[in-house]
């Protein structure tokens, strides 16, 4: 379809607003973008650019001439200009008066910075963070972890005791868990842990209810009426609603049994959070269709709403103190590791969920964040998740940024930035448009990864930027840069200069970063080897090419690895999957990355891919378990087989 090129005077306004008039696609050639969506864009953005005399008119009004943005940023030991003199108000109360240049010595922390005109927040980061220690390990999905003592679906007690485990049996340094954000508290329970309904709180659906003080605490009679409502735990998909009904039916007898005082007014984050859940318990879990009345948290009706359903707010309050602990039991269970337990953090939220009430002031809600067409999802992806918008996140000095990483970070030994390229930019699509009709709408990096950096610096936590896909080649230099980690995945380890895209050593992959043969996304080894990701995207109707030639790519991408794997030694003529299986570990722990980490599915040679990217119902994503038990998992000879190079690799400190 022709492209209705963008004007000189729309670009220059779009320019001025961060809204991109083209973009690099991923086959690294430019790409022109549509007319009518930089005109859909820049009204998710407050500016009307309709017509040609609306566009003069935006570009003719009289801008914002503050001399400082909303937030400013500085790295410790860098002194930075300012416009005039201003007074320093630092976080520990004491005040230093500046003449146009912020000292070198300011301490790290979230400080304001006062001029004549102005009051903003000042920021200042570490300029780079640490290295963290060599390691290797599993990235989890969790809810895939079934064990002997769960409730139908992983929680966070098998992630203690594959943490605890992994370390003393087999000498693993850092467990990487998939998104245990908060859902709303309904059904059907939301299965992708990549769209929460808040990232500031967690998913009470991973509680193990038996190890709460309240079981413990309980009578006998009410300890047996929880036990029964254990759902079934062999089921053939996960079962998410059915896990969710029967917890919340026995957390809440555990309430009625001896309901806890909770004060949700001491932190008014956790009371919005309780506040939406008891609301949403009776007007559903999408606040934009409750009554217009309750569509914002500062309205009287919510306050009236809050008093009138007191209860339900307390006990939903108390299920994040439960949360919290078990979190808690699980990091402890990982002391030791060279790392522990790095969290993921997704790249947004329900747009009808907690946060996207509560912080609705800084979202552009009507707008979708994905991505654009790509080898892997060639019709573009679409993630359904409001972004922030980057004008109102400066002005609020990130302080909604800040908290999503406090909550994340306040339980967590590292956190992975899931799309880190969004702290660059994100893919708009505005209303009405498929994910292949949007574009690029720019943050202010330098903000977001100072906000990132001082946190992660704060907790003493390991940073992971996940920078896979279309990704700027500044997004992974300048993590390095700053002391933070990248991804590397063998089935993107490629030559793209070269023509055929040979694989590149492991030998050659970056030290700064965090190494795997496959991702949640992406096909499993064994489906890789199998040609799974072919087959179910074909049986679909997910393929843009005819099915031959995804075939006929497939098997020479996979003589490619091959052919790898025998020019470095790891396999002889005719292998079989178990053993390009347990090769593929072995060529992995040649990368010198830091981090080394495999999956439970990868490790067992299962073929199934946890998701599948542009699919929702068509697919099982996010319900399938992992093919056998935690307990039978921990001890399998062919997981043991898999993990010895990386064992040898990465060895745990003594």
């Amino acid at each position: 379809m022709a492209v209705d090129r963008v004007d000189e005077q729309l670009a220059e306004l779009a320019a001025r607003h961060g809204v991109a008039t083209s973009y690099e696609g991923a086959d690294q050639l430019e790409v022109d973008v549509d007319r009518a969506v930089v005109v859909a864009v820049l009204a998710q953005l407050g500016v009307d650019a309709g017509t040609p005399a609306d566009v003069r008119r935006e570009l003719g009004a009289t801008r914002d001439r503050r001399a400082l943005p909303g937030t400013v940023v500085t790295r410790a030991g860098r002194p930075a200009r300012l416009p005039g003199p201003a007074v320093v108000r630092c976080a520990d109360g004491t005040e230093r008066a500046v003449a146009g240049l912020l000292p070198a010595d300011l301490p790290l922390g979230w400080h304001r910075l006062t001029t004549a005109d102005q009051d903003v927040a000042l920021i200042v980061a570490p300029d780079r963070l640490p290295r963290p220690a060599p390691a290797w390990g599993w990235m989890l999905q969790l809810y895939a972890l079934r064990s002997r003592e769960s409730w139908g679906m992983g929680d966070f007690g098998d992630l203690a005791t594959i943490a605890a485990r992994s370390r003393s049996d087999l000498g693993a340094g850092v467990v990487l868990v998939n998104p245990v954000q908060a859902i709303a508290p309904t059904t059907p329970v939301q299965r992708s842990p990549y769209s929460p309904a808040s990232r500031r709180f967690a998913n009470p659906l991973y509680l193990r209810i038996t190890d709460t003080d309240a079981f413990a605490e309980a009578d006998p009679a009410t300890r047996s009426r929880v036990l029964a409502l254990r759902p079934p735990g062999d089921t053939e998909l996960i079962d998410h609603d059915g896990v969710w009904l029967a917890k919340r039916a026995a957390l809440e007898a555990l309430w009625a049994d001896r309901p806890r005082a909770v004060d949700v007014d001491a932190d008014p984050a956790l009371r919005d959070f309780a506040t939406f859940c008891a609301i949403a318990d009776r007007h559903g879990p999408d606040w934009r269709t409750w009554p217009e009345a309750l569509r914002h948290p500062a309205g009287p009706a919510v306050a009236a709403a809050r008093r009138e359903l007191a209860q339900a707010v307390a006990f939903h309050a108390w299920l994040q103190r439960l949360c919290a602990d078990q979190l808690g039991a699980a990091r402890r269970a990982a002391a030791g590791m060279a790392v522990g337990i790095v969290h993921d953090l997704p790249v947004g939220v329900d747009p009808g969920g907690a946060d996207a009430w509560a912080l609705q002031d800084v979202f552009a809600s009507r707008v979708r964040v994905g991505a654009p067409p790509d080898a892997f999802s060639q019709q573009g992806q679409d993630w359904n998740l409001p972004p922030w918008r980057p004008d109102r996140l400066a002005d609020a000095g990130h302080g909604p940024f800040r908290d999503v990483l406090r909550a994340v970070l306040g339980h967590a030994d590292g956190i992975r930035i899931d799309h880190v390229a969004g702290l660059w930019r994100l893919w708009w699509i505005p209303p009405g448009e498929p994910p292949s009709r949007g574009t690029y709408v720019r943050y202010d990096a330098e903000a977001m990864l100072g906000v990132l950096a001082l946190e992660a610096h704060r907790a003493g936590a390991v940073v992971v930027g996940e920078d896979l896909g279309t990704v700027e080649p500044a997004v992974t230099t300048t993590l390095h840069e700053r002391g933070m980690l990248s991804s590397a995945v063998l089935w993107f380890q490629r030559d793209y200069d070269v023509a055929g895209h040979p694989m590149v050593p492991p030998q050659q992959w970056t030290e700064s970063a965090m190494a795997s043969i496959s991702t949640h996304d992406l096909p499993t080894v064994a489906g890789f080897l199998r040609g799974e990701h072919v087959r179910v995207r074909a049986s679909l109707g997910m393929l843009t090419r005819p099915v031959e030639r995804e075939e006929a790519d497939a098997a020479a991408e996979l003589r490619g690895i091959v052919d790898l794997l025998a020019a470095e030694g790891l396999v002889g003529p005719d292998p079989d999957e178990r053993e390009l299986i347990v090769a593929l570990h072995a060529l992995l722990a040649r990368a010198p990355s830091r981090l080394l980490l495999t999956s439970p599915q990868d490790a067992l040679g299962d073929p199934r891919q946890p998701n599948l990217p542009g699919t929702v119902d068509q697919y099982p994503n996010w319900r399938l378990p992992l093919a056998v038990r935690l307990e039978e998992f921990l001890a399998a000879d062919r997981v043991a087989e898999a993990v010895a190079a990386l064992r040898a690799a990465r060895p745990s400190p003594s």
